[in-house]
């Protein structure tokens, strides 16, 4: 059974910074792409970033030259630093796995709440 756990979430001012971190479980983490969503309040999910086994990474036009996705295959966990953080990035971040073919699988997991406000 895949297991997704999210941590790392806080209040923290702008400009601050924070690291999540997705301890992944139930497949064979280092074959899988990983991505980080996010949802705001009131709003729905926004991908946030991607990084595929090879550590190739993509981000969000909203978060590039911010936020930082990377994993650490041997301890099957996925983080995302976000630095210089913006009131606009207060939202629950979740990570979720690449399934194949095009396709990403849904949420799962409870994610971890970030909230930037003075």
């Amino acid at each position: 059974e895949v297991q997704l756990v999210e941590s790392g979430g806080g209040l923290v001012q702008p400009g601050g910074s924070l690291r999540l971190t997705c301890v992944a479980s139930g497949f064979a983490f280092s074959n899988y792409g990983m991505r980080w969503l996010r949802q705001a309040p009131g709003k729905g999910l926004e991908w946030v970033s991607s990084i595929y086994g090879g550590g190739t990474s993509t981000y969000a036009d909203s978060v590039k030259g911010r936020f930082t996705i990377s994993r650490d295959n041997a301890k099957n966990t996925l983080y995302l630093q976000m630095d210089n953080l913006r009131v606009e990035d207060t939202a629950v971040y979740y990570c979720t796995k690449y399934k194949g073919a095009g396709k990403w699988d849904s949420v799962l997991s409870q994610g971890t709440q970030v909230t930037v406000s003075s």
